[in-house]
């Protein structure tokens, strides 16, 4: 969600802030704001709206000096304004937040009581203020006093008045990270921030305070232990994080799939089949260990999960429960000890997902996690990870993650029905071979971009449009219907088909646009009666099918053909053609296509 920026070192640090909060963009904001140490004490500039704002009251009113801290902000507590942005100072502490703090109301009445006056209606300067009423001269002593009272979620990025030349960080449920470069230091929620700078950074862990100047980085735990900190090295790099000649992020992560799938699947497929013991240390045995399993996960993950569901199902005989990970954790899930949690992530940080796996594992069940963030918190915690090489994935709408998230379930799911002995090695090749084909169908189906951009004119003043799906393109229908409403903004709804009788049909109208999926040859026939049902009360039908299917061209008014696999794979093609619409209709319509109104990139609260 926020995005935390700090740095000390010899640069301008308003200008390095600046450039990191950019990098931070796609986690989401509705305001922005730095601190820096100058040669009036520390000064803030901090304005609601885009980063160009910023920058203009920059320009206008700089700020010299070589440490600060910087801020996006999501409004949580209190509505988006100049007052309520970070950072918020109260003369001797400056201070930035992510996170939400849940007792901010109860410490707000005992602070006011003791005089304190409170400018803005956030629970940060709540945290600023309380951090401000227990200062000693020790900041690390203070952080720890203070971070004791607490309840909720936090990572602070904070200045003291009496120390020029140093961060200080707390971090409790929301990601922060420490980063070394050369006689400069930096803070950052995530390295992606940094990267320009330097890709050597240190994971600040759970409860842990940090003081960072420009020689060092120093860490102490919640009792107040000092812990070396463990330098690691970005697995990407900045011209990863570019956009490399396309128009938006979103379209070059859509072009980046057939790449990312391979790096992804190649180290996992060992002599034609599936296994996860070189690359991510999963023993073979692991498999056959479980016989039910729960997949975890949020928004576009979840849609991935539930292919996975069908996929495992048909493949291994073994069941499956697909679960918004923020219903799981509440509704006391029944896990045995041959339950496998598997929790999928592209950040690694989901909020609702992490506390799913805390659950998981307070109860001693085995989790596995599929994250694309090496070194996230859900990576850490987990029994087991396989990580994903999407790369960074910048545009809030997820495309390729998806991708490589599906894969993986791919072959998790050919895995387990070898341990179940539901396929044959041969089997299971040939499965694994289809897999592969369809990567190469991926790559075929960015070829479709002008055709679809060509039809979807019509939607360009749309309200309201409908996506239908059976068996594995419900899933897959749901997906398109998020990617369309996540960066559009019409107002869709996916179903499956075959729960149309059931109350939807009667807002099938004249007009209408029904988007209607039929890659799965063995539902053909009931999803062709559905299309003429809608088609026959004004429904304007586009059919996203295979090329070796005949459908009466009287019930749909577009068609768009797909690669020619086995159903079971279908899902891969198929979501390429639901992004290149979604995207090309958020492009007409003039939307911020990387950076939809009101989303974050990682929901890092719950």
């Amino acid at each position: 969600m926020c995005g935390i920026v700090g740095y000390t070192g010899a640069q301008q640090a308003a200008s390095v802030l600046l450039d990191a909060l950019k990098r931070l963009e796609y986690r989401g904001y509705d305001s922005a704001g730095v601190a820096v140490f100058g040669p009036e004490g520390m000064e803030i500039r901090k304005t609601q709206g885009r980063l160009e704002n910023l920058a203009r009251l920059l320009a206008g009113s700089p700020l010299p000096g070589n440490c600060g801290i910087g801020h996006t902000r999501w409004a949580t507590h209190g509505v988006p304004s100049d007052l309520n942005a970070h950072p918020h100072c109260t003369g001797r502490v400056s201070l930035v937040h992510n996170g939400i703090i849940e007792n901010y109301q109860q410490l707000k009445q005992e602070l006011a009581r003791e005089g304190v006056q409170f400018l803005s209606d956030t629970d940060t300067e709540v945290a600023a203020r309380l951090i401000d009423s227990l200062y000693n001269g020790d900041p690390v002593d203070t952080l720890r006093r203070a971070c004791a009272r607490l309840e909720g979620s936090y990572a602070f990025a904070i200045l003291f008045a009496d120390h020029p030349d140093t961060l200080y960080a707390a971090r409790l449920g929301s990601p922060l990270i420490a980063a070394r470069g050369e006689g400069e230091n930096f803070l950052a929620s995530d390295v992606t921030a940094v990267l320009q700078y330097t890709r050597t950074y240190a994971l600040i862990n759970e409860g842990e305070i940090a003081a960072v100047d420009p020689q060092s980085i120093r860490l102490w735990d919640r009792e107040g232990n000092p812990r070396e900190p463990v330098f690691l090295t970005a697995q990407w790099s900045v011209e990863q994080a570019q956009k490399d000649g396309f128009d938006h992020f979103m379209l070059k992560e859509i072009h980046e799939q057939p790449r990312a799938l391979r790096d992804t699947l190649h180290p996992r497929c060992s002599g034609g089949l599936p296994s996860f013991h070189a690359q991510d240390g999963i023993p073979e045995g692991f498999w056959s260990r479980f016989d039910r399993l729960s997949i975890v996960a949020c928004g576009t993950a979840m849609h991935c999960g539930m292919v996975g569901k069908y996929l495992i199902e048909r493949l291994a005989r073994i069941p499956v429960e697909c679960e918004v990970a923020s219903e799981f954790r509440y509704r006391d899930p029944i896990l045995t000890p041959t339950s496998l949690v598997v929790l999928i992530s592209q950040s690694g940080e989901t909020a609702d997902t992490l506390a799913a796996l805390r659950l998981a594992k307070e109860r001693g069940i085995t989790t596995l996690a599929v994250v694309n963030v090496a070194g996230s918190s859900i990576a850490r915690e987990a029994d087991y990870v396989i990580h994903t090489f999407a790369g960074p994935e910048i545009a809030v709408a997820s495309t390729k993650a998806y991708a490589v998230q599906l894969g993986i379930l791919y072959l998790i799911a050919i895995r387990l029905g070898m341990a179940a002995g539901e396929l044959s090695k041969e089997r299971a090749r040939e499965l694994t071979e289809g897999l592969w084909k369809a990567v190469d169908a991926v790559g075929k189906m960015l070829e479709l971009g002008p055709e679809i951009q060509a039809y979807i004119r019509r939607y360009a003043s749309l309200r309201d449009l409908f996506f239908l799906g059976r068996g594995l393109d419900y899933p897959v229908a749901m997906e398109g219907s998020l990617k369309l409403k996540e960066v559009s903004y019409i107002h869709c709804e996916a179903y499956a088909a075959g729960e149309l009788k059931h109350g939807t049909i009667s807002l099938i109208t004249d007009g209408v646009p029904v988007i209607a999926m039929a890659t799965q040859k063995a539902l053909l026939p009931k999803m062709v009666s559905n299309i003429k049902e809608v088609y026959s009360r004004g429904a304007d039908v586009l059919l996203i099918t295979r090329g070796d299917v005949q459908v009466d061209p009287d019930i749909y008014s577009k068609r768009i053909d797909l690669p020619e696999l086995d159903d079971l794979f279908m899902p891969l093609p198929a979501v390429v053609a639901l992004q290149l619409l979604a995207y090309h209709t958020a492009v007409l319509r003039g939307c911020d296509v990387d950076k939809p109104r009101n989303l974050a990139k990682s929901v890092t609260v719950e």
